[in-house]
């Protein structure tokens, strides 16, 4: 049987995703040096490691976080003060998108779905 044991990002600077995605969710940092930092899931989940890579992104990511809010705007709000922006990369094509499309301070997409409900999963479209 397999696990996931964590989810990994090519880096410039592990330090700066590491410290951004310590920060929005709360984990703590388990290890970090000059080659990579570990953001450790505090609920035995998959952790993040920001792995030391120079290698400039060319396209959008293949792979990306989706992350699920109490309150949509109030986190939005708060990760751009973390450091995150907004991005466009064609979501405003669909009228019915819920979710917020964002980077990191080094470019890693994510997004931040709607907050769910009783009757509507974070992943439909409205």
């Amino acid at each position: 049987m397999l696990s996931i044991l964590c989810v990994t990002f090519d880096s410039e600077n592990p330090s700066i995703p590491g410290k951004f995605w310590s920060e929005a969710l709360g984990w703590q940092i388990s290890k970090s040096n000059e080659e990579l930092v570990v953001v450790e899931n505090p609920n035995g989940g998959a952790d993040l490691l920001f792995y030391k890579n120079s290698d400039l992104r060319s396209v959008k990511n293949r792979v990306h976080l989706d992350i699920t809010p109490d309150n949509q705007a109030e986190e939005v709000a708060r990760l751009e003060k973390l450091g995150a922006k907004r991005v466009e990369i064609g979501q405003s094509k669909d009228p019915r998108t819920t979710w917020v499309v964002m980077e990191d301070p080094e470019g890693n997409i994510f997004c931040v779905l709607r907050s769910a409900t009783a009757d509507k999963s974070p992943y439909e479209l409205s």
